[in-house]
């Protein structure tokens, strides 16, 4: 049987050229934050888009494979991954600062070895993690005894405080969800963190500390502050944050901690 084909020549179609004169801008966003989120992260990208002040802040975001569960292992195997992972950031636009979303990452790998990986792609950038934000961020409230919240198991906990403790901190206490899975971590309620919380301070800590990007604390982090009357810094607060800030941005976020209230 022969088939017949029934659809109609395709005509040549030239587009009329726009005519309506026109300057060029600098595009979406004053000041652009370029994310690294890992493969399994559900919060990070989510967390970061909710504290964005306004529309001058842009945020793009790119994924790193990770491997689960969380182990010191499995984390150490994202650091040849990064200059992959930046180099899908608007790679012929502008990028201010880069935010690398792994505290217990950046633990493992090492906070050089994160940037080293990161400028191989975007030279000179300015880099943050969620452990050196939180530190930092500890450090302008003149924070010296911290209470610690994670939800790791403890071969992930035991550098986390280390880490800690070599920069000159005193982790007065620590307390987990005790989890592995990756999964697990972002399916823990924000009301649970908000209940950890409280049941991680102590009353000779300065501030208290909650560990992991997976962690949605963002979204009860003011109510935290209010019941314990301390700094509470939290690793997606942390990092944007310091992101921000690289990424020139230095009024007040309003409704997201002390932290993104402070003065610069």
């Amino acid at each position: 049987m022969n088939s017949i084909n029934n659809e109609a020549p395709v005509m040549a179609l030239r587009a009329d050229p726009v005519c309506s004169a026109y300057d060029l801008d600098a595009g979406p966003g004053r000041h652009r934050i370029g994310l690294i989120a890992l493969a399994s992260d559900y919060a990070s990208e989510r967390d970061f888009m909710n504290m964005r002040p306004s529309d001058e802040v842009a945020v793009f975001v790119s994924r790193i494979r990770n491997v689960n569960p969380c182990t010191v292992d499995n984390l150490r195997t994202m650091a040849p991954k990064l200059g992959d992972a930046v180099s899908l950031i608007i790679p012929e636009g502008r990028l201010d600062a880069v935010a690398y979303s792994c505290t217990s990452g950046t633990v493992v790998i090492g906070y050089e070895a994160i940037a080293a990986g990161i400028r191989a792609v975007r030279p000179a950038i300015p880099v943050a993690t969620p452990i050196t934000a939180g530190l930092e961020g500890l450090a302008r409230f003149e924070a010296r005894k911290i209470a610690v919240l994670t939800p790791y198991i403890d071969g992930v906990n035991g550098p986390m405080v280390r880490y800690i403790q070599d920069r000159g901190l005193d982790v007065v206490a620590l307390t987990s969800f005790l989890v592995a899975d990756d999964n697990v971590m972002a399916r823990i309620p924000p009301q649970a963190i908000y209940e950890a919380a409280l049941e991680a301070d102590r009353p000779e800590a300065d501030a208290l500390f909650i560990s992991c990007t997976a962690l949605r604390a963002v979204d009860v982090v003011e109510r935290i502050e209010q019941v314990l009357d301390k700094p509470v810094i939290t690793a997606n607060q942390a990092l944007f944050w310091q992101a921000l800030r690289a990424a020139g941005y230095h009024a007040p976020v309003q409704g997201y901690g002390r932290l993104l209230r402070l003065p610069t």
